[in-house]
C-alpha cells in the first residue's frame, strides 16, 4: 500500500504481448541513424528553420542595411507557430495517455504533503502499472522523462518548469496555449513548450496567483503576483487577452548581481561603478530611471548592497521583487481590492506608514504616481539615501515625469514648486538601457544641482556614447567622464569618501 491509498490492484508488467502493436512503439537506442541525424528513427531531430528568401546571400558576404530588411520583411511572421519535435513531443504525448488514468489512482490531499522527490518515488510503480495497461515500452530516459513532466503537471507549473530552471532564461511570455517566446542574452526566441488547451493554462496560471493570496478569473482579469524565488510575474486572461491567457515571467539571477559583475559584463566602467558604490554608501537619494527590461530593479538591488548593516531599510512594491542583503530590511507589498472592489492598499498608503516605522532608508519598487510626492517629502526629511526606479527614457525626462506624477495627486501647489521640491531632494539619476544588441548599459549618471528660475538645472558626470557596430551586430560605445566637480562631494565627504568620488569624477 502507498502513501495514496488508491491502487487499483493491476500488476505492472511487459506490455507487448500477443503480437499487438504499442501504441508508441518498442524503444530503440538513442543514437544517430546512418544519416547522420542527431537522433534515433524513433525520435526524429528538430530541422533548423532557414529563413526563406528570394536570393539567399553566399557564405561570408556582406550583408548591406537595405539586405538586411528584405530578410526581415521576408522572414515576418515565419516562426510565431512553432512545435515541439522529437523526444520532447514523444514524451508530452504518452503524458496526456497516462495523466487521466494516474488521477485516477492518486489522492491528491495526500500528494500535496509531498515534495517533488518523494512524489517521483511514489509514482514510478503507479506509472510502471499505466504503462502496462496502454501497452507502451520506454528505456530508463524516457521514463525519467516522463516522471518529470508528470510531477511538473500535478506540484509544479506544467511545461513553465523547465523554462524555470534554465538559468540561461531571463524573461518568459506565453502568448495563450500554442505560443510561448523566451529572452536569452537579450534576444526574444521561440520556446518548444506546448499546453494542452486553454484550460490547462489558465489552471497553471490559477496556481501561480493563489500562491500569493491574489486571484485571478472573469471579475479580476489582471494580477501580479510572483514566483517563490522572487520572479515577477504578470497574468492577463480573456476577454482582455484575444489569444488567450497570457504570462509575462521576468526571473532574476539565483547569484544576486553586484556592481562590479555589472562592470565586468560591460554594463558600466570602473569610474561608473567606484562613483555608484560611493552614493549608496553616502546616503544620497538616488532614482534609478529606464525603459522596460533596462535593468532597473537588477541596480537597485547591486547599490543596495552598499547600505550599512545597521541601518533600517523598508522596500515598498507593488509585487515583491527586490532582494536585499542587509539584516534590517522590512519589505511591504500593496493589496488590491476584493471582490467587493473594497480593502486595496496602495503604494501611497504604504510610504505614508513606512514615514511611521523609523525607517532610515525608503526604498520604491517603482515609482508610478502621487506616492511621488511622498517619496520626496521622505528623502527632505531624515532618509536620505533612499531610492526609487522609474519608467523614462533620459534623466532631463525622467525630471519631467516626477513633476507630472505629483501633479497626478490632489495636491494642489505650483508647478515651481514642485521642481523646487525634486531639485532639494534628488541627488543623481542613473539612466540604465537596454540597446538593440540586447546588452544593458548604464548610459548617464547625472547630478542634480538645483533650480535656475524655474527650471531644475543637471549635470551629467558620465554619459556612454555609441562608436560602431561589428559584423554580427554588437555594438560598440565608449563610457565617457565629463571631468566635471561633482556637486554633491559634500555629502560624499561627510562619510570620509571625498578624495576616491572626486578623482573617479575627474
Amino acid at each position: 500500500m502507498n502513501a495514496f491509498g488508491k491502487r487499483n490492484g493491476i500488476s505492472g508488467g511487459s506490455s507487448g504481448g500477443g503480437g499487438q502493436r504499442p501504441s508508441f512503439g518498442v524503444a530503440r537506442p538513442m543514437k544517430g541513424s546512418a544519416k547522420g541525424a542527431g537522433g534515433g528513427e524513433q525520435f526524429p531531430p528538430v530541422e533548423e528553420f532557414a529563413p526563406d528568401t528570394d536570393e539567399p546571400a553566399e557564405p561570408g558576404a556582406p550583408v548591406g542595411a537595405m539586405d538586411r530588411l528584405t530578410a526581415r520583411q521576408n522572414s515576418s511572421g515565419e516562426q510565431g507557430s512553432m512545435k515541439a519535435e522529437g523526444f520532447e513531443a514523444s514524451v508530452h504525448r504518452i503524458k496526456e495517455q497516462v495523466l487521466p488514468r494516474l488521477l485516477e489512482r492518486v489522492d491528491p490531499e495526500a500528494a500535496a504533503t509531498l515534495g517533488k522527490d518523494e512524489l517521483a518515488e511514489e509514482f514510478r510503480p503507479i506509472i510502471g502499472e499505466v504503462l502496462g495497461e496502454l501497452k507502451i515500452n520506454l528505456n530508463r530516459r524516457e521514463q525519467f522523462a516522463l516522471e518529470k513532466v508528470l510531477v511538473d503537471e500535478l506540484l509544479g507549473l506544467g511545461p513553465l518548469e523547465e523554462l524555470l530552471a534554465d538559468p540561461s532564461v531571463s524573461d518568459i511570455m506565453v502568448n495563450g496555449p500554442d505560443q510561448c517566446f523566451i529572452e536569452r542574452k537579450g534576444k526574444l526566441q521561440l520556446a518548444q513548450i506546448q499546453f494542452r488547451d486553454e484550460e490547462h493554462l489558465f489552471q497553471i496560471a490559477q496556481r501561480i496567483v493563489n500562491k500569493v493570496g491574489r486571484r485571478v478569473d472573469q471579475t479580476t482579469p489582471l494580477a501580479d503576483a510572483r514566483l517563490q524565488d522572487g520572479s515577477r510575474v504578470n497574468v492577463i486572461i480573456p476577454p482582455l487577452s484575444l489569444r488567450g491567457t497570457a504570462i509575462s515571467i521576468r526571473k532574476f539571477s539565483e547569484k544576486p548581481i553586484t556592481l562590479d559583475m555589472m562592470r565586468g559584463f560591460g554594463s558600466m566602467s570602473e569610474k561608473m561603478a567606484t562613483v555608484l558604490k560611493i552614493a549608496g554608501a553616502s546616503r544620497m537619494n538616488v532614482v534609478i530611471s529606464g525603459g522596460t527590461g533596462s535593468g532597473k530593479t537588477t541596480m537597485l538591488n547591486a547599490m543596495s548592497k552598499m547600505i550599512d548593516p545597521g541601518e533600517r531599510v523598508i522596500t515598498i512594491e507593488d509585487a515583491a521583487e527586490l532582494r536585499l542583503q542587509q539584516p534590517h530590511w522590512l519589505p511591504l507589498e500593496t493589496r488590491p481590492p476584493n471582490l467587493e472592489g473594497q480593502g486595496a492598499i496602495t503604494i501611497r498608503d504604504l510610504v505614508i506608514n513606512a514615514l511611521r516605522m523609523r525607517p532610515d532608508r525608503i526604498i520604491l519598487g517603482e515609482i508610478r504616481g502621487q506616492e511621488c510626492f511622498d517619496l520626496l517629502a521622505a528623502m527632505n526629511t531624515g532618509h536620505d539615501g533612499s531610492m526609487a526606479t522609474l519608467h523614462s527614457n533620459s534623466p532631463r525626462e525622467c525630471l519631467a515625469r516626477m513633476e507630472n506624477m505629483v501633479m497626478m495627486g490632489d495636491i494642489k501647489i505650483p508647478k515651481e514648486a514642485i521642481s523646487r521640491q525634486i531639485a532639494d531632494s534628488v541627488d543623481l539619476i542613473v539612466q540604465v538601457k537596454r540597446l538593440r544588441d540586447g546588452s544593458r548599459r548604464t548610459t548617464n549618471i547625472t547630478e542634480v544641482i538645483g533650480m535656475e528660475g524655474e527650471v531644475i538645472v543637471t549635470q551629467e558626470l558620465f554619459k556612454f556614447e555609441y562608436l560602431d557596430e561589428t559584423a554580427d551586430g554588437k555594438i560598440l560605445g565608449e563610457y565617457r567622464s565629463m571631468g566635471l566637480r561633482p556637486y554633491s562631494l559634500e555629502k560624499a565627504k561627510q562619510y570620509g569618501f571625498d578624495q576616491p568620488y572626486l578623482e573617479a569624477c575627474l
